[in-house]
């Protein structure tokens, strides 16, 4: 690390260059932790500490990317002087989210003497977050990757829950409940006792109903019709992270299983 001087002390602006990050991520559901903002005021930098920009390492831990909504979320970032090891102990960084198809500030912290910062979001729906630590005197500045946090709504996890209380159960053609299903059987059963909604019996009609959601914007509880062109033959409902929940075929069992194939469709049958 630079050594401080007491002779020369100057203000660390904000520039720009490249680095790297990364990021971390928990669940802080019942605590709500205020942050400086952005604007706030840099530390002073040393006249060493400004003689030469050096590059960051970056520590790396990725957890937790599904969330209740209404629960707040932590982003960790750790950051190291590439050249000596040590943490960098000062520096700002913002936490930004990817909102309207650009990168938005929701918060900034400070760097703390360990070459750690928190930084804090309450999302009100699914949204990738990532930390940028901003370029100073002595630091260039990195874009961290981003990542993806998936928001539930109360009424997902609903629908998720009596998904998941149905796992075992047996296929069976044209059955529609309570302890043998079909595709679409499973899923107009599942959205009735969850939710109140009701579906008709047939994957391809189901695709027409609830809203059209896009993709990446899938929450756990959509329902996802599978498609041969624009014909639905197939149902489950979205368990997150590329998963859902459905009765496959005959001789399988409703179970949680990996999302196959790119031609599907999402809707939100309940909000």
């Amino acid at each position: 690390m630079p050594q401080h001087s007491s002779s020369r002390r100057r203000r660390l602006s904000v520039g720009t260059g490249t680095a790297a990050l990364s990021l971390g991520l928990c669940l802080c559901a019942g605590q709500l932790i205020s942050t400086p903002a952005a604007s706030a005021a840099a530390p002073v930098l040393t006249a060493a500490q400004a003689s030469a920009k050096v590059n960051l390492t970056v520590g790396t831990n990725v957890s937790a990317g599904t969330i209740n909504k209404g629960q707040q979320v932590r982003v960790t970032a750790r950051y190291f002087n590439s050249k000596t090891g040590k943490a960098v102990t000062y520096g700002w960084v913002r936490l930004q989210a990817y909102r309207g198809g650009k990168w938005v500030t929701q918060s900034a912290a400070s760097v703390n003497k360990a070459g750690t910062v928190n930084l804090y979001m309450r999302p009100a729906s699914s949204v990738s977050l990532r930390a940028v630590y901003l370029a100073n005197a002595g630091y260039n500045q990195h874009t961290g990757k981003s990542v993806r946090v998936t928001v539930r709504s109360g009424v997902g996890a609903r629908i998720l829950a009596e998904a998941a209380s149905h796992t075992g159960a047996l296929y069976k053609f044209a059955a529609a409940g309570p302890s043998r299903f079909d595709c679409s059987g499973f899923t107009m059963y599942v959205y009735k006792k969850a939710a109140g909604k009701s579906l008709p019996h047939k994957a391809n009609d189901q695709q027409r109903y609830g809203t059209a959601v896009s993709k990446g914007s899938a929450q756990i509880g959509d329902l996802i019709v599978f498609r041969s062109g624009s014909y639905g033959y197939h149902a489950g409902i979205y368990a997150g992270n590329g998963y859902m929940y459905d009765s496959p075929h005959t001789g399988a069992r409703v179970g949680k299983h990996k999302m196959y194939g790119s031609n599907y469709v999402v809707r939100r049958i309940a909000a």
